[in-house]
């Protein structure tokens, strides 16, 4: 059985991952791009996450477009007032996010 180098339990019960979502602080903001179309930026993220998957989860409930480079995840649109509560329903801590 692998123990994990972090925190010292087995893999299956490993909670690094959890305690890494639980202490990052999130920025939230849009940026105006090219021909007028708006980006929604998410940045704040360390490297106990896995981005490509919030990344994918998050373009998926807000159906739209996206990408992350460099520990930031850039969506399509404008998309503010929603995607707080998409966070916290991934067990990130709501009071960190700031939007």
């Amino acid at each position: 059985m692998d123990i994990c180098p972090k925190c010292g339990l087995p893999t299956p019960a490993c909670v690094c991952g959890e305690i890494a979502k639980t202490s990052q602080v999130i920025d939230v903001t849009t940026e105006k791009r090219r021909f007028g179309k708006v980006s929604t930026i998410i940045s704040g993220f360390d490297d106990g996450v896995d981005i490509k998957d919030i990344a994918k989860q998050l373009k998926a409930k807000r159906a739209c477009g996206g990408t992350f480079k460099n520990k930031t995840v850039e969506l399509q649109g404008n998309h503010r007032g929603h995607i707080k509560a998409i966070l916290v329903s991934l067990g990130f801590s709501g009071e960190h996010i700031n939007e």
